[in-house]
């Protein structure tokens, strides 16, 4: 499922308005994957809170990257 939606992702890069350049967008799309790595291993003693945590920290991150 990851990997379906990184190969999404990278289908949609144009549509989802990385307007900086692929460089750019590809270092905050890595921010955002470290973020909530970083989340995740904070909580991972709660497992179901941290993949939750983790995936709305993706999601918020890679919708306000896609939006500014």
């Amino acid at each position: 499922m990851r990997l379906a939606w990184l190969g999404w992702l990278v289908d949609q890069w144009d549509e989802l308005g990385y307007s900086n350049g692929a460089l750019r967008g590809a270092i905050g799309t890595v921010a955002v994957l470290i973020s909530a790595a970083i989340v995740a291993v904070a909580l991972q003693r709660f497992r179901v809170a941290a993949l939750a945590a983790a995936g709305v920290v993706t999601a918020v991150g890679v919708g306000w990257l896609s939006t500014h």
